[in-house]
């Protein structure tokens, strides 16, 4: 009897298996074609577009950017002026000192001869206590704000900036991110094109800046990381934004945008109570929660995505650091599905309920689980003499080779919108990532992941720390260049 049943477990495991293999083959295939049309669109629409005329366009909408910083002092100077020298005709630069333990708030006061207003803070959304409000004597300063609070995490920050902010229009951004000159006239074109659907959010591709030159706040040459990592990174990324995301955009089933660099509509934001302090995945969790308050209102909207590389940021590539990151983003994964869990298979959300939820459900958040209960079923099926070689590697070549094409065609996505790796060793190094990342990187992405449905089970939260090397400036590697040359 139980070994009937024992058999009957394993044949069922066995279908289910087959199922999603064949599931995951699928859906990978529509979106890439989605990603294709939508990347197709979009360059037609803007091959003559002139983003000139919505910097100076009287209609055009104010933006607030929100930059939280802590224990930023060594380079908050610099990333306060770059976000100061964006191309754009109304916005504000909104820095929140988020209780750092440095000296960011000290060089800020001294580099942009600030003084403590009188602003009386009476928070919409509540937060930590706020010290201090600082402005500029100088006006050439008069955009900046900067805002010295208690230390309450990015979440708390942001709800800070969005309680003070004056423009109809919230970017909310890493501070140590590199944003293109023109990124805000971009990124605010689909809240001026909309139609018939109310444009809430547009989110932006994030960019890797590891070994490339930047100069002026602007990155001058791109270059693939030196590290397995990184290019490993390099590589995921496409694959997100210029695949992932833009299909989703196609069917308006958006329900994330990158936290270092996305836009909202600050009504909204501030209805819905502005992000949520108590998630590591607050910039995922408020994207859902916005579209889902809409859903219920049924009122129509849209969730835009804007692919031309305008931020760009400095990824791990050391592994404590990357299976860190990797482990918050699966515990903010889970803690968003599990706060919205009415959405799931739900009519009334539409896109959201019925693709975008389950989607996440089983292809993110039990991606890890699966897989390694695949491993753990093949290993059962050699240990009782029931492997079928001929099923298993016919499988195994089908996944692979789907791998494969997902990720050639990411990069190929790229060169032909952007072409920004221009050096052919670069994509000798990308293709080669794309050959050995399933056995080389990928089992540590199925660890990673699994840690964090452990430590989310055990109650564990917190970031954890983001060690940074600082971006390669070419005036600095001139100077190098001299130096090893006298």
């Amino acid at each position: 009897m139980y070994s009937f049943l024992f058999y009957l477990i394993l044949e069922i495991f066995g279908l289910i298996f087959l199922v999603l293999s064949f599931s995951v083959i699928v859906i990978y295939l529509v979106l890439m074609v989605l990603s294709a049309l939508e990347m197709r669109d979009y360059l037609r629409k803007n091959r003559f577009a002139d983003y000139g005329d919505i910097i100076t366009s009287p209609i055009a909408p104010g933006v607030s950017i929100l930059a939280p910083a802590y224990n930023e002092g060594q380079s908050i100077v610099q990333n306060a002026q770059s976000l100061l020298s964006l191309h754009y005709g109304k916005f504000e630069v909104i820095l929140i000192n988020d209780g750092s333990k440095d000296d960011t708030l000290e060089k800020l006061i001294h580099s942009f001869e600030l003084q403590k207003t009188n602003y009386v803070y009476h928070p919409e959304i509540e937060t930590k206590p706020v010290r201090g409000i600082y402005r500029s004597k100088n006006m050439s300063y008069r955009r900046l704000t900067v805002i010295d609070k208690e230390n309450g995490g990015k979440a708390d920050a942001l709800n800070t900036g969005i309680n003070i902010a004056n423009l109809e229009i919230l970017a909310c951004i890493d501070v140590d991110c590199i944003l293109s000159s023109e990124s805000i006239s971009r990124m605010v074109r689909p809240f001026m094109e909309e139609t018939n659907q109310r444009v809430i959010a547009v989110g932006g591709v994030i960019g890797i800046a590891n070994n490339c030159d930047v100069q002026d706040g602007t990155v001058t040459t791109y270059r693939v990381p030196e590290t397995m990592l990184g290019k490993f990174q390099v590589i995921e990324y496409f694959r997100a934004f210029l695949m992932g995301r833009m299909a989703w955009s196609r069917i308006n089933g958006l329900m994330l945008i990158s936290g270092a660099f996305g836009f909202f509509r600050k009504d909204l934001v501030r209805t819905v109570g502005g992000y949520f302090p108590k998630t590591v995945g607050e910039d995922m969790e408020l994207v859902v929660r916005m579209r889902r308050y809409l859903d219920e209102q049924k009122i129509p909207h849209k969730v835009a995505f804007v692919p031309d590389p305008l931020c760009w940021t400095e990824v791990p590539e050391n592994e404590d650091v990357l299976a860190r990151q990797r482990n918050r983003w699966m515990r903010g994964t889970i803690e968003t599905l599990q706060l919205h869990q009415t959405v799931r298979f739900n009519p009334k959300y539409g896109v959201l309920g019925m693709l975008s939820y389950p989607f996440w459900s089983i292809f993110e958040k039990y991606a890890p689980i699966l897989e390694a209960s695949g491993i753990l079923y093949t290993l059962i099926l050699l240990m009782i003499g029931d492997f079928s070689a001929v099923y298993f590697f016919a499988l195994l070549v089908m996944m692979y080779l789907l791998s494969l094409l997902v990720s050639s065609f990411s990069v190929l996505y790229e060169q032909i919108a952007f072409n920004h790796y221009k050096d052919k060793k670069d994509l000798r190094k990308l293709i080669w990532m794309i050959i050995t990342e399933p056995f080389v990187v990928h089992p540590k992405i199925i660890y990673w992941g699994l840690m964090g449905h452990i430590d989310f089970i055990k109650g564990k939260g917190g970031w954890g720390s983001m060690i940074r090397t600082g971006f390669k400036k070419a005036e600095d590697k001139k100077n190098l260049a001299e130096q090893s040359r006298t």
